[in-house]
């Protein structure tokens, strides 16, 4: 049998200020977790998603440090049309969060925008553009 995705890990600065970026996707992650070191949260589909603090992270491997650069991995959350992903663009980066790129139909066929959560890592947010209405 192949091996199955089952987690996605994420190194975070500040454990309360990453959960609440996800949160704002909708995500249900119990207030008592932003005083974890280690959280993970199941999806509908069973994939897990964890987010490690920089601590943890050094508490197996002493030496690692942050990547620097542009960013390396991310997340994309499909939404119902272009006007919600107009609205969560609006309403992420009205909290704060950094914009990565405006909402913008890209030539690929697809309404699309970029949110930095609170460790810069870039979450797309897009849809469909033949679906939309």
């Amino acid at each position: 049998m192949p091996p199955k995705l089952d987690l996605i890990g994420i190194i975070v600065r500040d454990m309360p200020a990453a959960l609440n970026f996800y949160r704002q996707l909708g995500w249900d992650i119990p207030a008592e977790m932003d005083t974890e070191g280690h959280v993970e949260y199941v999806l509908p589909s069973g994939l897990r998603i964890a987010w490690d603090t920089q601590e943890v992270i050094r508490m197996f491997e002493p030496d690692w440090q942050p990547p620097t650069g542009s960013h390396r991995g991310g997340m994309a959350f499909l939404c119902a049309n272009p006007a919600e992903v107009d609205a969560l663009y609006a309403r992420l980066t009205g909290m704060g969060y950094a914009s990565h790129k405006a909402p913008w139909d890209a030539f690929w066929g697809q309404h699309y925008a970029q949110v930095e959560d609170a460790d810069g890592n870039v979450v797309d947010l897009f849809c469909p553009l033949e679906q939309s209405s």
